[in-house]
């Protein structure tokens, strides 16, 4: 049975000519940097067989970190280095910029101003086809001339997952339950006359204020927020005006005492 051997990589081996050009390294980084700004040399890294970078520090002070690399190489049995690349490149310490995001990805609610436009990709799965859909035939244009006059002309509406996140998202924010708003309210949404209900599945569980004198006038509130505004709020003019029938009576607690410790001054 014939052996076989297997070959493993071997580190790159440092050219000794390409290592010992820091003289020429430097001379062709301060043709690009500013010689202020070129700093100490930093050392250097063997790419490949003839091939070194060569690194100096950066002073320039909106580049902290980073250094200026100079790649050098020479031809086989040549003792003449040749400068391929000068680039700043940053070091392991560097400070670098946050990482790009997609403007669809750092969009927020709220960043929508006059006269700006917010494309919705067509596999938006807040999205699902409308009665009609986006067909071109003539018969579904036809449909959709009647469907138009039926209020069923919009060619996407919203999907069960859209539903979802609208109904977690308001229901978590600021028309839900945990506004602070509502946790001092006298009373729920639910029972305010001001309340006007959704149609639909989301109808269950919220509406709209159409109280002016509300913080929440004309926007979406679940049942269970609330705001001083109440429609059987009682006012402080009414609850002053409460007889002692009316009102609650005191409590006394004759079971219990409590120590208070006073610093009287006897003079």
């Amino acid at each position: 049975m014939r052996a076989t051997t297997r070959r493993t990589s071997r580190p790159t081996r440092t050219d000794a000519v390409c290592a010992a050009a820091v003289d020429e390294a430097r001379a062709a980084a301060a043709e690009v940097a500013d010689t202020e700004t070129l700093g100490a040399y930093l050392g250097c890294d063997a790419d490949d067989e003839r091939v070194v970078t060569h690194y100096f520090a950066c002073g320039n002070p909106g580049y902290i970190g980073w250094r200026w690399a100079v790649t050098v190489t020479r031809a086989p049995r040549s003792r003449t280095v040749t400068v391929d690349e000068v680039v700043l490149l940053p070091g392991p310490d560097a400070v670098l910029a946050p990482a790009w995001v997609p403007w669809t990805e750092r969009i927020e609610a709220g960043d929508l101003g006059p006269g700006d436009l917010l494309p919705t990709a067509p596999d938006d799965p807040r999205l699902a086809p409308g009665y009609t859909g986006a067909d071109e035939t003539p018969e579904a244009e036809a449909l959709r001339r009647i469907s138009d006059e039926l209020g069923l002309g919009r060619i996407r509406v919203l999907s069960l997952e859209g539903r979802d996140d609208a109904a977690e998202r308001w229901y978590e924010g600021a028309p839900g339950p945990s506004n602070p708003i509502a946790q001092a309210a006298p009373a729920q949404c639910a029972t305010c006359g001001f309340l006007v209900r959704l149609a639909g599945p989301l109808g269950k569980a919220f509406g709209v204020c159409a109280n002016e004198f509300s913080p929440s006038d004309g926007e979406v509130v679940a049942f269970d927020h609330g705001c001083g505004a109440h429609s059987e709020a009682v006012s402080p003019a009414a609850a002053a005006a409460l007889t002692p029938a009316e009102g609650p009576e005191h409590v006394l607690d004759t079971l219990t005492y409590d120590d208070t410790d006073l610093d009287l001054d006897r003079g």
